[in-house]
This record gives C-alpha cells, sequence and structure tokens, in this order.
C-alpha cells in the first residue's frame, strides 16, 4: 500500500536534520580548530529526552531542560552524526554529558549574534534519528568552556523557527 503523498516527502524533517547538522559542524569545527575569538556556544537541551546522559543530581536540579556553555572550560569533546558529549565541571567537579542531537532545543553562538531553535517532530521527540546513519566520531581535549552552566542563551541572537514547516 502506498503513502499519501504529503507522507513521502518529509520536509519539516529534512530541513531539521539539515539544521541540527549546522550543530553537528560546528561541534566538529571546534574540536578541529578551538573557540576562536569571542566565540561561544550556549546549548540548551531535553534532559528527559531518550539518550540523554547526565547525573542524575543534574536531572533533577534542572527537569526537562537544561542549558549548558561551552566556552572557557570544557573537556573531551566528541560528536558524531546523533550525539555529542562533553565533560564540564560543576561546582569544581568534573561530569560527563552525552546528549543526542535531536535533544537538542536551542544553539547559539552570541558572539555573531546566531541562533537555531529546535522543536520536537512528531514521531521524533524521544530519540527517533530518522533515517540517519552512526557516523565516525570525532574526539578532541579541548580547554574552552562551561563559563556558567546555569546561564540562559542570549536573547540577542537570530531565532529560526521550523514551524512554518510543519503540518498544520
Amino acid at each position: 500500500m502506498a503513502k499519501k503523498d504529503e507522507e513521502i516527502l518529509r520536509y519539516d524533517r529534512m530541513v531539521e536534520r539539515a539544521l541540527r547538522g549546522v550543530v553537528r559542524e560546528a561541534v566538529r569545527e571546534v574540536i578541529k580548530d578551538g573557540l576562536t575569538g569571542d566565540h561561544h556556544f550556549y546549548i540548551t537541551f531535553l534532559t528527559d529526552h531518550d539518550g540523554v546522559k547526565i547525573p542524575d543530581y543534574l536531572r533533577e536540579r534542572y527537569p526537562g531542560e537544561m542549558t549548558i556553555v561551552l566556552q572557557y572550560q570544557f573537556y573531551d569533546l566528541e560528536v558524531d552524526d546523533v550525539h555529542m558529549g562533553v565533560t564540564l565541571s560543576f561546582n569544581n567537579v568534573p561530569e560527563r554529558l552525552e546528549i543526542p542531537l535531536n535533544a537538542i532545543t536551542i544553539f547559539a553562538d552570541p558572539s555573531v549574534n546566531f541562533a537555531l531553535q529546535f522543536q520536537p517532530l512528531e514521531g521524533a521527540e524521544k530519540g527517533d534519528d530518522g533515517d540517519k546513519p552512526k557516523g565516525k566520531k570525532s574526539k578532541a581535549k579541548t580547554e574552552s568552556a562551561d563559563k556558567d552552566a546555569d546561564a540562559a542563551p542570549a536573547k540577542t541572537g537570530e531565532v529560526v523557527s521550523l514551524d512554518q514547516f510543519r503540518k498544520k
């Protein structure tokens, strides 16, 4: 049985994957070259999303959503096609965070007034990576982030909303 025409080409998911690719490529650039100039990232993610690995006390402190800052002190930054990982210091205690890219709701680099806002797609909110294959991981040890893990994203960034591409 053939799918309905509107279900065959899921442009909303294509756009979502493409924009999440911007996040992946930005992280890969930081792994390769470090954060240059005033660049720094605010990354907000869903703490209860499938595949998110954070310490229990952080999940309790940030139920639902958490924002991390990659700027001055971060370590072991990794990214592949579906996940990113980083070690940050919370009250001088290093903690490893594993975040599926689909769990990210906001990615911002306030130094260049850039931000992307993501909303879960129907059927993709809990770890559905669509048809994306897993790729090789990029790894690096870098010092540069987590200025303030409790900080909220800057309000001055340009936000690109995907709502106009979604079915109503």
